[in-house]
């Protein structure tokens, strides 16, 4: 058995593969396969692991309908046609809940750069221009006992609320689809609709998965109606704002700041003007940046390789469906 990878993964995932008597076979061009390269190296194997901004449409599943498995090196699965995977009797596998903790503390660092306007100061120092003091310019927010408002408040919201929480007694409220009682018992947080999430939010953060019915909710119309000295956090996915309507959001002072680890598109132009706001905080989408991360990331992802070529289930699959075709 061969699992292709579409990037080079940590070792920890390649020693349990190979452990397991699977080739790996890694693509080391540090540029995106094209979608027929995709498809070529994918018809060699039994099982591929994803990573990327590839996306596994309609088209290439199709080519590849012999696969066993397709898991992706994340926790995000908007890249792929599970529809259509699952039509085809393809499981998907991705990596939830061992990125929660680095994720939810990426959102905490783009809150507190962006209510101390941290990224702009760095950038007075740099510019030479930290020589006189004005004790009215260029302050920040004080975010103590403030609202935090959670957008999909699962696994890494409430990661990013308890660490509120604790670190600054904040108040939560939530919206979601379905009740948090955990996070309803332990933070006392609250349900909200999405109209009072909005216009109670001090913070708000984004954290749910992207689906039709959220792309593009955060626009003009949503960020009129938050607070004028509220925050926009969002680690989740860029398609979620409209960066237009945030960006003029921003220059006519209807919402006070944004941080932003993902964005609409991605990656961002470099000549951007979010990136020079005194009031935005922007990361290249390094939500799950760290070793230990990564590692546990490509663990899981073998995980789901090894179970999905031996014919069973995966332990963390996108479609369980799959398993009740037939």
């Amino acid at each position: 058995m061969t699992i292709f990878s579409t990037r080079e993964i940590p070792e920890a995932g390649i020693r349990l593969l190979q452990d397991k008597g699977i080739k790996v076979v890694q693509w080391h061009e540090k540029r995106e396969l094209t979608q027929q390269e995709l498809i070529d190296n994918s018809k060699k194997v039994q099982g591929i692991i994803l990573s990327g901004r590839i996306k596994a449409d309609a088209e290439f599943l199709q080519e590849c309908s012999h696969l066993k498995v397709i898991s992706l090196f994340s926790a995000g699965f908007d890249n792929i046609d599970v529809a259509e995977a699952t039509k085809l009797g393809i499981p998907i596998g991705h990596t939830p809940d061992v990125l929660s903790k680095a994720t939810a503390d990426t959102a905490f660092l783009l809150l507190l750069a962006t209510s101390r306007k941290a990224f702009y100061h760095h950038r007075r120092i740099v510019n030479g221009d930290w020589d006189f003091f004005e004790p009215n310019a260029n302050l920040g927010i004080d975010i103590h006992g403030k609202t935090l408002g959670i957008f999909g408040l699962g696994n890494i919201g409430f990661e990013m609320a308890k660490l509120c929480k604790n670190a600054y007694g904040m108040n939560i409220i939530y919206h979601n689809r379905s009740t948090n009682e955990r996070a309803e018992k332990e933070l006392g947080a609250q349900k909200v609709s999405f109209e009072e999430l909005l216009s109670q939010s001090d913070v708000l953060s984004v954290h749910a998965n992207l689906s039709a019915g959220v792309q593009g909710i955060f626009n003009a119309d949503a960020f009129s109606a938050m607070k004028p000295t509220a925050i926009f956090i969002n680690t989740a996915r860029g398609q979620m704002h409209n960066e237009q309507d945030l960006k003029h959001a921003l220059e006519k002072g209807i919402i006070w700041g944004a941080g932003l680890d993902v964005t609409n598109p991605e990656p961002m132009d470099k000549d951007n003007p979010l990136l020079y706001m005194p009031n935005v905080a922007v990361l290249p989408h390094i939500g799950s940046y760290v070793y230990e991360t990564r590692d546990a990331m490509a663990l899981l992802a073998a995980q789901n390789c090894i179970a999905g070529l031996k014919g069973e289930k995966l332990p963390k699959c996108v479609n369980p469906e799959v398993y009740n075709r037939g």
